[in-house]
């Protein structure tokens, strides 16, 4: 279960971002997965269609990329969120739906609407670091330098990576500090 996933009445909200918990893993380095601390250097997230086109079309270029606008979604370990990318039924598949829209919609939650595809190509990107702001509402994310980029129809095609890893990592999701 994602740490910063929000529980009402003993059940988790799946697709609903807890704001408290999501500050705190912003402010503490702390995977938005696992809860654990992410050690400085790269970070990943999974990434819908739209941005992931977007980042593939910067990398065939020889462009950098950066994304300008913020995000709400945290960033994890590299296990966790390949994980993340083959668990969540959204992330996983091209077809898959949203399943809620946004409470308050507003530009960052805009695009949180039931019934919205996820569409073809996401990914799950690695990138050099990470910026955010806690304001009085949300917790907005941008992320910089991108360092890795798997692209995914179906989540399932992680599979290999993330096996691999899990093993080199002796089944955690960061390597042990020297």
């Amino acid at each position: 279960m994602p740490a910063i996933t929000p529980w009402e009445e003993g059940q988790p909200q799946f697709a609903l971002t807890d704001y408290g918990r999501s500050a705190d893993c912003a402010r503490e380095r702390l995977c938005s997965v696992c809860n654990t601390l992410m050690p400085r250097g790269p970070v990943w997230r999974v990434v819908g269609a739209g941005e992931s086109a977007a980042i593939g079309e910067a990398l065939a270029a020889g462009r950098l990329y950066r994304n300008m606008a913020p995000t709400l979604e945290g960033p994890g370990h590299r296990a966790c969120m390949l994980y993340a990318s083959m668990v969540c039924p959204y992330l996983a598949r091209p077809n898959a739906r949203r399943s809620l829209t946004a409470e308050q919609p507003d530009e960052l939650t805009g695009h949180v609407v039931r019934g919205a595809v996820r569409g073809v190509l996401g990914a799950v990107v690695g990138f050099g670091d990470y910026e955010f702001a806690v304001t009085g509402t949300n917790v907005m994310f941008r992320f910089l330098d991108v360092v890795e980029y798997l692209p995914h129809d179906h989540a399932d095609a992680h599979l290999a990576e993330l096996r691999a890893e899990l093993a080199a990592n002796g089944g955690g999701p960061v390597r042990p500090a020297d």
